[in-house]
């Protein structure tokens, strides 16, 4: 990794780390704010899903931007509507204002969070760039870690809506100046005009079907990883375990996922997002049949946790990077962009949906809709690592 591109990465990560761990406000005060603005603890977390629907909704309509004026200026774009719609949740008094402070807050993310930190990086490094998305999500993971304790403390200092305006003025005074001098500036148009020789090794423009079957892999496997992140606790609780000990050990994913994350970036430019995504899938099949078979029993739960963590830890790194295998510096954005529409859906989706299930159905009704997900997701990636060799033939030629 040169030095360029190395100074890109330790602006994204400050930024990213800031960006991300703010929005996971509701998860340390989300309590405070049900009592404060009158409403059930399940309506607060709602605006987290009100926050992907709009990050979803906004990736489309951003790829043409995004295109034009380079990821340096939208994400400064970005950073001012998060400061808005920080503003926006301390004014909140009734649940419409919350409500619009979180979709303001989910237009701000569209536009200056992971996909754009992406396309960024896509931007200096090309089809290279997968090692440093890889160091960013490695940062990004510890994201909570950092804030959660952060915002418990602002929030005894400062009340909520004081955190909130603590975390607007980090927008304004942090994120802001980070991507407006610490990004390199790109001219208008550049990426349009690329010349054939600055695409000379790039692959073929890849067709619909593919770019289906890119979005059907990712979104899959994002529904399960989405999904078991929130109700995972409840999940074990439901196999049997006492409460202390389902968050003792729901409490170890992270370290392991992010282990995994530290492996696949280790592992430098030895292998590509769909290389990563077909050894990490085939973990998760067998962490959910272990669970499933292993009644509830500690062993069976410790493997569950490893296997489940080291699997959905690579796939993070997979689902960023897999567009890079098809998508030359022209097309990336444009790609990232649309598949954060179904992505970001899924990610609002999956937690009430496994939730309802699990307490409709039981912990193995989960896991068995969570093992035909991530075979399907290893089915499609299976093909895509066909299609692969194809792009490289064509290439080549």
């Amino acid at each position: 990794m040169d030095r360029d591109i190395a100074g890109v990465l330790l602006v994204l990560a400050i930024a990213q780390v800031f960006g991300w761990g703010t929005l996971g406000l509701p998860a340390i005060v989300g309590h405070r704010m049900a009592a404060d603005l009158e409403i059930a603890l399940p309506t607060v977390f709602a605006g987290t899903s009100t926050f992907y629907v709009t990050m979803g909704l906004c990736g489309p309509l951003l790829a043409e931007p995004f295109r034009r004026f380079g990821a340096r200026r939208i994400m400064m774009t970005g950073s001012v509507i998060a400061a808005l719609g920080f503003i926006a949740l301390a004014c909140a008094r009734e649940p419409v204002l919350y409500f619009i402070a979180w979709t303001v807050l989910g237009a701000a993310g569209s536009a200056a969070l992971s996909t754009a930190a992406y396309i960024m990086l896509n931007e200096v490094a090309g089809r290279n760039a997968k090692g440093a998305i890889g160091a960013l999500m490695l940062v990004t993971g510890l994201s909570s870690s950092i804030f959660w304790p952060t915002t418990a403390f602002l929030a005894e200092a400062l009340g909520w809506r004081g955190t909130c305006l603590a975390y607007a003025a980090a927008m304004a005074l942090v994120c802001l100046p980070l991507y407006s001098f610490g990004l390199p500036r790109r001219a208008v148009g550049e990426a349009a005009s690329a010349s054939p020789s600055d695409r000379s090794g790039a692959p073929p423009p890849a067709g619909r079907s593919t770019f289906f079957l890119v979005v059907a892999a990712i979104g899959l496997n994002a529904f399960v990883s989405f999904g078991f992140s929130a109700v995972l606790v409840e999940l074990l609780k439901a196999q049997g375990l006492p409460a202390a000990l389902a968050v003792a050990f729901g409490s170890t994913l992270g370290v392991v996922q992010v282990s995994a994350r530290a492996i696949d970036f280790l592992g430098g430019g030895r292998w590509d997002g769909i290389t990563t995504g077909l050894v990490a899938g085939t973990l998760l099949p067998v962490a959910m049949l272990i669970l499933i078979v292993g009644h509830g029993t500690y062993w069976a739960i410790a493997a569950f946790i490893l296997i489940y963590g080291l699997g959905s830890g690579a796939l993070a790194v997979a689902r960023a990077t897999i567009p890079l295998v098809f998508y030359d510096k022209s097309e990336f954005a444009k790609a990232t962009s649309h598949i954060a529409l179904p992505l970001n859906l899924i990610s609002a989706a999956s937690p009430p949906l496994l939730a309802w299930l699990l307490t409709r159905s039981g912990s193995n009704a989960v896991l068995e809709l969570a093992l035909a997900c991530s075979i399907g997701a290893l089915v499609m990636l299976a093909i895509l690592g066909r299609r692969r060799r194809e792009v490289g033939i064509v290439a080549a030629s």
